[in-house]
Parts: structure tokens; sequence; C-alpha cells
């Protein structure tokens, strides 16, 4: 059997790396195993769900390298969700109710208040026809609940009845439903929340695995109970830990810091994101994986952690550079040429600044300090002489990478000077700074004449 897996993410903001977590575990599985990977839109909350964002999810994972073998939206498939809602009225098992969330809140805290857990009573059950139509009379709509199997006849006397599954991350689980509401399935207004689309579009697509975070657990056992009501075989379930702040706070669509598309805008590498996103909160170390096949092979879920993955966003600039340092002139190539840098010697000025570019927008320094003009370093008046020294010494052209060590050490004989007090002016002088790339290595960049004028 093939396996199909999804992704379904609900487009009324930008994905951030929390989001990216399940994205990419599913489609990674799906990759390695010669799998599928449906991308779903949940975009059946029309007043949210807004065109742009669609369009940004799907630029944000092409970005990432994840692109789907299918495209789905949750709002062209309504009629399935009516159907399905519709099986299950006539099985008895889906049934109106007239409580406004005021009156449900107010049930809520009186259980509260008396030591009970907050369970919906399944007081609409006990209405007759006639009251019905006397709260739809006086304008009250009604929700529909799914009445869990938790009972034997009498839907009053819950008991034990649990829901178990081998989970392919965590292991064995198992949900009481007799510890929870009867899940509302469809709003006043006839829309549909997200529980019965997502088991529908699942059953009918064929999807085979569903890898998510772990606040599903408890949906997964009402999703199961749902499914099975509808005569649809279970998929294979995976809930992974969530990502966190370093703090342990939980992250939010609200919040742009983080999203893939300001991490894109401000010089992230995708594998970094990627290698981040899946690794952390897993056995091994976080380190930066230089493509999502190489990525795929590293993901082990009986090695993920129960505890929620903590992580802290300095890493990923570690793992940025990481990359940075290792990328081709064929990879930026064309980030390089819109700097201005010249095209004939755009490959020596690559392979010698990248080692010193945590993100590929650095080199743009480098290049207005090899290309451009430099801004001053103050000069020592003791090292004036020296630099006109320097200057006359200076080999002529043509100049490769061993003309710096010919020219420094015929100054270290005639000055006397050696360490720093050799080599520091002569950075300063024509680099305007203290530190940076191998000067053996900008030197043919700079050229003789450059150099003359700024020794001078």
């Amino acid at each position: 059997m093939t396996p199909l897996l999804r992704f379904a993410p609900s487009p009324t903001g930008y994905l951030h790396i929390g989001n990216l977590r399940p994205a990419l575990f599913n489609w990674l599985f799906a990759a390695r195993h010669g799998g599928r990977f449906v991308l779903r839109f949940d975009d059946t909350d029309t007043e949210r769900s807004r065109e742009e964002y669609v369009r940004a999810i799907v630029e944000d994972l092409a970005w990432i390298g994840i692109h789907p073998h299918e495209t789905a939206r949750q709002s062209e498939r309504i009629a399935l969700y009516e159907r399905a809602a519709r099986v299950l009225r006539e099985k008895g098992l889906l049934y109106a109710c007239y409580e406004t969330p005021d009156e449900l809140d107010r049930r809520r805290k009186r259980a509260a208040a008396r030591g009970l857990p907050p369970i919906y009573g399944r007081d609409a059950l006990r209405l007759t026809q006639g009251e019905r139509a006397e709260l739809e009379a006086a304008g009250r709509r009604p929700y529909w609940r799914f009445l869990l199997p938790n009972f034997d006849s009498d839907p009053f006397q819950t008991r034990r009845s649990e829901v178990v599954w081998d989970d392919m991350i965590r292991g064995r689980q198992t949900v009481d439903l007799a510890s929870l509401s009867d899940p509302v399935l469809v709003r006043e207004d006839g829309s549909f929340l997200y529980t019965l689309p997502s088991l529908v579009d699942d059953g009918e697509m064929g999807v085979t695995h569903v890898i998510r975070g772990e606040d599903h657990v408890t949906n997964t056992g009402v999703q199961i109970s749902i499914a099975e009501a509808l005569g649809y075989a279970r998929p294979i379930f995976g809930h992974h830990n969530l990502l966190t702040t370093i703090d342990g706070e939980g992250l939010s669509k609200r919040s742009g810091a983080l999203s893939l598309r300001t991490l894109r805008e401000e010089g992230a590498e995708p594998m970094a994101v990627a290698s981040l996103a899946v690794l952390t909160g897993a056995a091994g170390a976080v380190e930066a994986v230089p493509d999502l096949a190489a990525l795929a092979e590293r993901v082990d879920f009986s090695a993920i952690s129960a505890s929620s993955a903590r992580f802290d966003p300095a890493e990923l600039w570690r793992l940025n550079a990481e990359l940075v340092h290792a990328l081709p002139y064929e990879a930026v190539e064309g980030q390089l040429r819109a700097m201005g840098a010249p095209e004939s010697r755009a490959r020596a000025f690559w392979d010698a600044v990248r080692g010193n570019c945590g993100r590929v927008a650095d080199a743009a320094l480098w290049k207005a300090v090899v290309f451009d003009e430099p801004q001053p370093a103050a000069r020592a008046p003791q090292d004036e002489d020296f630099l006109r020294t320097a200057a006359g010494y200076l080999p002529d052209e043509p100049w490769d990478r061993a003309t710096w060590k010919l020219w420094t050490d015929a100054l270290k004989e005639a000055s006397g000077r050696k360490g720093k007090a050799l080599f520091l002016p002569l950075r300063r002088a024509l680099t305007g700074l203290e530190h940076g790339p191998e000067l053996a290595d900008l030197l043919p960049l700079i050229g003789r004449g450059e150099v003359l004028r700024r020794l001078g």
C-alpha cells in the first residue's frame, strides 16, 4: 500500500516554524517510504481564511522544498461533509442542541463549583419535539453534537469506553470517551468545525498516516469514534511533541517573528529552518542537514521526546552559518550579481568571504570592503612610516594567494615587526576593519593599484 499523508493548515495567517514541524514530518515520511503528500487547506472559516495566506503557504512550503503531489480545499468539499452529517443524523448519532454560549458557560461553572468535570450532560436529548419547536419559534437555532459511544443503552448512564491505538511516536495511547463531552460538529449557522471535515477528508482521500502535534491526542480518540460510525478505515497515527520558545511558550501565527516569511526575509537558509524544525526535541545533535533527503534519513520517530521541544532562535543562525560556509558559488551566484560583485571575480570573492558570512546577504559588507570604498580606520601615528614602507615593498602583479606571504615576509625583514604589530595595521588600512577574511585571499581581489591607494 502506497502511504498517503497530508498537511492541513488553516489559511488564517502565515506559517511559522512550529507549523512547519508537522508539515515536514509528513513530507519526509512520505518521501522516505515512496508515498504521496497532500496539501489540504482547512478554509471552512470564511471570515478568517484569506487567499493571500493560501498563496503564502504554498510559497513558504516550496521555499523549504515541499512540493505537494495534490492540493485540495475544504471549502470545495462541503457536500461531502453535509452527506456525512446526514448519515450521522439518520443513525441518531448527531443530535440538535439549543443552549447559548452563556448558558453552557454557567453550567460549566456550576459543575466546577461542585467539583464535577465540565462534561456536557446531554440535556438536549431530553427535549421533546414540542420543546424543540418552541425554542426554534423563539429564534433559537440548533447546533449539533456527536453522540459518543460511551454508554450501553441509556446515554445518561455513561461508562468507561476506551479508544486505543498504537501511536507511531508515543506508543500505546488510550482515550476514555466517558471523560469527554459530546463534540460539536456543526455550528448554528450550519458551518462545520474542524473535526468532521478533517476525518471525512482523511477517509475519502484514503490517508494512511496522520502525523500531527500531541495537542491532538484527545481529538484522535473522538475522531476514531466518528470515523468508525461513518465506515472509514482507521489510519496510523503519530503525535509528536510541540515546538515552544526557550521559555516554554507555544508558538502562534499572531507572532510574526518566527514566521517562515520573516525568516526568509532575514536571510535564513531553508535547510537551517527545516533542520531546526525537525531535529529539535529529538535524539542526537541539532545540526545543519544539507537537504531534505538527508533529513528524511535522520528522522527517527521512536527517538522523539515526550516532552515539549524547546528551541533557541539563536540556534537557527548557528545552523545558518554552517550551511552558508559550505554553499558553493553556483548556489549564490544570482545573489552576488544582485549585490554588484564583478562577474569576473565573483567566484574567487565568494570563496574568500563565505567563511565570514552568517547569511549570504552578509557578503554585501565584504563586497563594499573589497570592491568599493571601505570605511577608513583610525591609524596610529607610529604606523604611518610602516605603511609607506609597506607600499614600497608591494610586489608587482600578477597576484595570487601567495602574494600576501611574499609581501609580509619582506616587510617583516625590513621593519623588524612581527605578529599583530605587522598584520593589524595592514588589515586596518586595506579593509577599515580589525578582523575578517584572510588577506591572502582578499589581496588579489583588491588589486595592486587600489592597495597602493589605501596604504597612502
